[in-house]
């Protein structure tokens, strides 16, 4: 396999892309190729497989959908239930920003119901980045348990998954006010 770090970022964000737009039936080397605009046959060259391409999706996608919470202006106040509110919507308006790296990893989901392989790492995957999310949340002080961060990482999901599939169903409803009103249930405040 070629070791080109770079070409090979660029190769999985370029499959992000196919995944987002046509879906995993739509991922092929081909399809990479073109979205990522080198020549045909370089994704064959970095990736074994498919398996290998959509593992290797599900490695990155997470990072690059991950808040850095040092980037949120909010960071700054103390460990509060206004802290973790900011941090939610942080993380909401980040995830909406890049609408195509949530879709593809909704595509990952679904085809990783059909591959073994794939459902094995991509529930390493999300398990981890959920016990990331605890300890980080036991790590900044902020009030709330570990059942509470649970709650949340559920909560947001599923009005992420709404905001960028079917928005008008929360047509009537203002995110930032659903974010606050999710931390404040789950803190039980």
């Amino acid at each position: 396999m070629v070791q080109n770090p770079e070409r090979r970022i660029a190769l999985v964000d370029a499959a992000i892309e196919v995944l987002a737009r046509d879906g995993a039936r739509g991922l092929t080397f081909r399809a990479v190729d073109a979205e990522a605009g080198v020549p045909k046959g370089t994704a064959s060259n970095y990736f074994a497989n498919r398996d290998d391409l959509l593992n290797q999706v599900g490695a990155h996608i997470h990072r690059r959908l991950a808040l850095d919470p040092a980037g949120v202006e909010a960071a700054q106040l103390p460990p509060s239930r206004e802290l973790l509110t900011e941090l939610m919507r942080a993380l909401y308006h980040h995830i909406s920003d890049d609408r195509t790296g949530w879709l593809a990893l909704l595509e990952l989901r679904l085809e990783a119901t059909r591959r073994p392989e794939l459902q094995a790492a991509l529930t390493r995957t999300l398990r981890d980045n959920l016990m990331l999310n605890v300890e980080g949340h036991r790590e900044t002080g902020n009030p709330g348990d570990d059942m509470t961060v649970v709650l949340l990482y559920y909560a947001m999901t599923g009005l992420i998954l709404e905001h960028l599939t079917v928005p008008e169903v929360l047509s009537g409803y203002d995110e930032d006010d659903l974010i606050d009103t999710f931390v404040t249930r789950s803190l039980g405040t």
